[in-house]
């Protein structure tokens, strides 16, 4: 549905998209998140055609968007960070005034704006000034705007930025109802709204694509060893004892613990299995009673932080080296 090709946009000397590439399956909600500049807005806007590339390619269902910029902009709803509503219209005015710009039969303009209406909980509100709704509200009108004219692909960039708590979930249970009959992309700077929908995340930072994947697939992807931490009342050199006869064991570190007489354990095993079974019985036949046991896990923040920490050290080491 999507090919992005080596994307790149200068301004200046300032890169804000660095050779981005990557491809989008029909029917699947996909999102970008990465740190406010991350480059995740200019992408988007370069996807609708809204601003140019410096070099790359961006293809919507076949069509290039520099060589054939009517027919790719035709796919595509798009719904920027500050949607553009005319505050002064009622919804229904907006609305039948967007999908005349959008080509709309005009036979079929009051149908088609009815169905949209009602996709995205817009019924009762066709005569409300826009000014007077709410931000929730307003979110979905814009959201209702790029729904016209049935395109392929929704680009949403920060869909729900400025909701409260139930309006994000709303807006969630919107965008997902979308998926499988229109491809869906969204972006956002806080990891969990994008994990909470998405089918797939690509994860931006200095303009780089750092990763992509499905939750699950990001996940193990980065956990690299598998890690216990547990509290046992124990000397040191009973855990030790214990610990270096177990092959399952690649590594530990012991220190005394909160508990009096206690000693925090952290355990990395071998091949990324669980051992927690054979530990336990390991620690009870050496008579070390076990306070408490926690496997280790990193969530999409850790992984999110982790990586965008790395191409923020990657960025400083090839500035060092330019100075060399």
């Amino acid at each position: 549905m999507i090919q992005v090709e080596n994307l790149v946009k200068r301004y200046g000397d300032h890169v804000a998209v660095d050779a981005i590439s990557f491809a989008v399956e029909p029917g699947r909600i996909y999102g970008f998140v990465g740190p406010n500049g991350a480059g995740k807005s200019t992408t988007m806007n370069v996807m609708t055609g809204y601003i140019a590339a410096s070099s790359g390619t961006v293809m919507i269902d076949g069509h290039d968007m520099l060589k054939e910029p009517l027919a790719a902009k035709a796919c595509i709803g798009y719904l920027p960070e500050i949607p553009p509503l005319y505050t002064g219209m009622t919804v229904q005015e907006y609305l039948m005034f967007a999908a005349e710009l959008k080509h709309v039969p005009k036979k079929d303009r009051k149908g088609h704006v009815e169905e949209v209406r009602e996709r995205t909980g817009l019924q009762d509100v066709g005569d409300r000034l826009i000014r007077n709704l709410s931000k929730g509200y307003k979110q979905r009108v814009g959201l209702a705007q790029a729904l016209l004219g049935d395109p392929k692909v929704l680009i949403l960039d920060e869909p729900m930025v400025g909701l409260d708590p139930k309006q994000i979930i709303e807006m969630r249970e919107l965008i997902r109802h979308l998926a499988g009959k229109h491809t869906v992309i969204l972006s956002s700077h806080i990891l969990s709204e994008i994990s909470a929908v998405c089918d797939h995340i690509m994860i931006i930072s200095k303009g780089r694509l750092v990763a992509d994947g499905s939750p699950r697939e990001l996940e193990e992807m980065m956990q690299g060893k598998a890690k216990l931490e547990v509290t046992v009342l124990a000397e040191q050199e009973q855990v030790q004892a214990v610990l270096t006869q177990m092959k399952e064991v690649e590594s530990f570190t012991a220190e005394s613990g909160k508990e009096d007489g206690s000693i925090l354990l952290r355990i990395t095993a071998k091949g990324n299995i669980d051992i927690r079974k054979e530990l336990s019985v390991a620690l009870a036949s050496a008579g070390l009673p076990i306070l408490s046991m926690r496997q280790s896990e990193k969530s999409l923040e850790d992984i999110f932080l982790e990586l965008t920490g790395k191409a923020d050290e990657s960025e400083e080491a090839a500035d060092d080296d330019s100075n060399l």
